[in-house]
């Protein structure tokens, strides 16, 4: 191993505006379970299928219909 490197000649990383950011976000237990169910029957990871609805929701314009009335 070296004891200095040279970087003056490195580039960005292409995929930089790629890479996920993490989040906090609280959830209800029963939403957390129903998929953490969903993703062990397909075999993936929990937060990769919350994040795969997620997208697919965002890609896609999706709304939820629902009346908020703030101070419930």
């Amino acid at each position: 191993m070296r004891k200095t490197y040279d970087f003056s000649q490195s580039k960005k990383n292409p995929y930089a505006s790629r890479l996920k950011k993490q989040v906090t976000i609280r959830l209800e237990e029963n939403t957390v379970a129903y998929f953490k169910a969903l993703a062990d029957e397909l075999g993936i990871p929990y937060q990769t299928l919350i994040n795969l609805y997620l997208r697919d929701c965002a890609s896609s314009g999706r709304r939820l219909n629902m009346a908020w009335k703030p101070g419930n």
